[in-house]
């Protein structure tokens, strides 16, 4: 899972439950357009590949067109390398990448992660065929599990774009919850001055993990400010604010934000990118 993306929200520190370097429970990372994912998701996939371990599958449906570039982790042309790019265009073509995963040469992923859910299921409305993604994504994290043995167990986190406020919730979202118990939701923060873009991280593991929370700011020149709140048993309610106890700074270009950005196609060229495999 979560595990990487919850020690990119504490800047590199294992935090709480699953801080012992097991993966952590499957992930939905939920929010609306704008909030983010995609910069998350591959912060995630440089911490992950940092750890020595296996490589980090990394699905989407279409090539990134920018880089978080800043951050120690992405000038680690190391860890680039082990992050490997497929781009499965269809839900037929993602099925059968998935199902042939167990064919592929090489060292075994020890994290899996999908952008853009919620652009597959446009495709096919049906319920069953939502359950069908979900179930087979959890079987290939589990298959690569099994591959990795006592080395560790590989993560999944799975990007799904809500709609906006008012306009009804995400397609299957009630189903694809009970696939994944564990969900980071992204949210709006109105705390935002001037050309600031803010967020609210909200992580629920699921089972008896303690919710955790992180106020996400993106500055017009790229940087990520994360201030942690203290932990909390049970969602606050509106009026409820914590103290910031402590917060880190990492620079990240952030999908659709502004902020320094660098086609993804000239840091290939120069030897310095992520593996593009299609």
């Amino acid at each position: 899972m979560a595990e990487a993306l919850r020690r990119v929200l504490n800047a590199g520190r294992a935090a709480g439950p699953g801080g012992d370097g097991a993966a952590g429970p499957p992930l939905l990372l939920l929010g609306a357009p704008r909030s983010a994912q995609t910069s998350l998701l591959f912060a995630a996939a440089l911490e992950a590949a940092g750890e020595g371990r296996g490589p980090v599958l990394f699905l989407t449906r279409r090539p990134l067109q920018s880089l978080p570039l800043n951050t120690p982790a992405a000038r680690d042309h190391w860890r680039l390398q082990k992050v490997r790019f497929q781009y499965p265009s269809s839900v037929p073509e993602l099925l059968q990448l998935l199902a042939s995963a167990h064919e592929a040469p090489g060292p075994v992923p020890s994290l899996l992660l999908l952008d853009g859910l919620e652009e597959y299921l446009a495709e096919d409305s049906g319920a069953q065929e939502a359950a069908y993604v979900a179930a087979l994504l959890l079987d290939t994290a589990a298959y690569f599990s099994r591959r990795l043995g006592a080395s560790g167990s590989c993560g999944l986190v799975v990007a799904l774009e809500t709609p906006k406020e008012g306009d009804g919730d995400a397609p299957h979202l009630t189903l694809l919850q009970r696939y994944f118990p564990a969900q980071c939701w992204l949210q709006p923060d109105a705390l935002g001055l001037g050309r600031q873009h803010c967020l609210r991280a909200s992580l629920e593991s699921g089972q008896l993990s303690p919710r955790m929370e992180w106020s996400v700011t993106f500055l017009p020149n790229g940087e990520m400010t994360v201030t942690t709140w203290p932990t909390q048993p049970s969602k606050p309610g509106p009026d409820k604010k914590g103290p910031s106890a402590g917060s880190q700074s990492l620079t990240l270009v952030c999908d659709n934000l502004s902020g320094p950005q660098c086609s993804l196609d000239s840091i290939l060229t120069s030897g310095t990118g992520a593996d593009s495999k299609t």
